[in-house]
């Protein structure tokens, strides 16, 4: 996630997930691996991280005028949820 430059029109990225379940092993490795460099290339954009116990892994996006999308990340790869997470940050509302 290091290379992803955030757009205008993207105002947060919110994750949630659970620590223990298995449906989130996919997203606490990405968060792992991508928190870091995310913050670094984009120091001042809200990249929120909320925790809950047997809550379903899932991503929203925040856009101007207070339009939300989300996207389902259950059992998924790193590399599915890079993809989902990518389609989310290239959408234009």
């Amino acid at each position: 996630m290091a290379a992803l430059k955030v757009g205008k029109h993207l105002k947060e990225l919110r994750f949630h997930v659970c620590l223990k379940s298995p449906a989130s092993q996919g997203l606490r490795e990405f968060l792992e691996q991508s928190y870091v460099p995310f913050k670094q290339q984009n120091p001042k954009f809200p990249f929120l991280v909320r925790e809950c116990s047997n809550v379903q892994p899932k991503v929203y996006a925040r856009y101007e005028f207070g339009r939300e999308s989300s996207l389902p990340l259950s059992n998924m790869n790193t590399g599915q949820i890079m993809k989902a997470v990518e389609s989310l940050m290239s959408r234009v509302h």
